[in-house]
């Protein structure tokens, strides 16, 4: 699966009516849940996830420090004046068009005036220069760049390469189901020789959403998922493989520079 190649007809499609903010609170309740990010009220955006409680899950994702000002960015920036519209929720956590699209200088702008004051003169030098080299606002760049350096997550720290590995959003390919207990093969990220990759597949247990409509609204074993924090939160199309795989390589060369 590194490799991006998928077979078409093997892929299952999305589940493509999922509104822009329950999409948002299946990615952002894992780490909500642990207490890691965002308001204290994990119930109810687990219960907006399921049950569609667009309202409640807006007012929650303002709450998000780290997610929502990069949301508020990629919208304003393509012209759209919610921050939650679906195509920019995925952008955030997937990659895309509307991410590519933000200059290097309003990133800067953004991060800036959200993180400088967190790092020391030197991690604020590199942070610019991986702005320059082509960084854009999604999250695996907040992840692998950000993250690290402004130490933004609550609660006790685990090892820095298990806890980043955690919080980024990964891929995998579905191999079994029993109710929302997921068995995945997916990949983790591996330190050789001072550089940071993607390792072999392994599997994997899981927890997966599971609604009126099923696992992922339908997944089937062979799909290919996204996984965040211990949890299956999407089925994926190969378009949208192909871009989380691209986007994250592309933030693992930046994050690579300064390791």
């Amino acid at each position: 699966m590194d490799g991006v190649a998928v077979d078409p007809p093997s892929v299952a499609r999305p589940d493509v009516a999922t509104p822009g903010p329950i999409l948002f609170a299946r990615y952002a309740y894992p780490p909500n849940r642990l207490g890691l990010c965002g308001p204290d009220d994990a119930p109810t955006l687990h219960a907006g996830a399921l049950a569609g409680a667009t309202a409640e899950v807006r007012e929650l994702a303002r709450g998000f420090e780290g997610a929502y000002p990069y949301l508020s960015l990629i919208a304003h920036e393509n012209g759209i004046a919610d921050p939650l519209d679906r195509g920019v929720v995925e952008a955030y956590w997937l990659g895309g068009e509307l991410s590519a699209r933000i200059a290097p200088r309003a990133l800067h702008r953004n991060v800036g005036d959200r993180f400088r004051g967190r790092m020391t003169s030197g991690e604020w030098s590199w942070l610019e220069n991986a702005l320059a080299a082509g960084s854009r606002p999604i999250h695996a760049f907040h992840v692998l760049e950000i993250f690290p350096r402004a130490g933004l997550m609550r609660g006790d720290s685990a090892p820095i390469l298990e806890t980043i590995d955690s919080c980024r959003v990964r891929w995998g390919r579905l191999v079994s189901a029993e109710g929302d207990q997921v068995v995945v093969s997916a990949s983790r990220l591996d330190l050789v020789e001072g550089v940071l990759r993607v390792g072999p597949e392994r599997l994997e247990t899981v927890t997966g959403w599971y609604d009126g409509a099923g696992l992922l609204g339908g997944a089937r074993a062979g799909d290919p998922i996204s996984l965040h924090w211990g949890w299956a939160c999407d089925r994926l199309s190969g378009s949208q493989l192909q871009r989380l795989v691209a986007w994250t390589h592309a933030a693992l060369r930046i994050t690579n520079l300064a390791i």
